[in-house]
């Protein structure tokens, strides 16, 4: 997307606002499983990965803001749908971090993405 709005808009600068990966709420997974994020992880990463490679061919990409850094209400799902990259106990209110961000953080995509923008 990020190339095709490139050619087919002169380059303009491009700021991704609002991307995730949703999960349908599952009240039953365990504490591990929410620290284990896998699927979104790997979903952030890819898309990362492409966007870094649409940088490296020109695309003005000037920020990137990933929805949301904590589970929350969403107009159309309520709490039935989970964006966060930290899951919220919305019973407790407590935030579970994830373990498995500690790689995207150090992943060389972004650390290739910090050193171009």
């Amino acid at each position: 997307m990020v190339i095709y709005v490139m050619d087919r808009y002169n380059n303009i600068p491009m700021f991704i606002t609002e991307n995730g990966y949703g999960e349908e709420d599952n009240p039953i997974i365990t504490v591990e499983e929410f620290q284990h994020d896998v699927k979104r992880v790997e979903y952030m990463d890819r898309y990362l990965d492409a966007l870094l490679r649409a940088a490296r061919k020109g695309a003005d990409v000037r920020g990137y803001f990933t929805w949301s850094l904590l589970d929350n209400f969403e107009w159309n799902f309520g709490s039935t749908i989970r964006f966060g990259l930290h899951h919220v106990d919305y019973t407790t209110l407590k935030i579970r971090e994830p373990q498995n961000y500690q790689q995207v953080g150090t992943n060389s995509s972004l650390q290739s993405i910090r050193s171009i923008l």
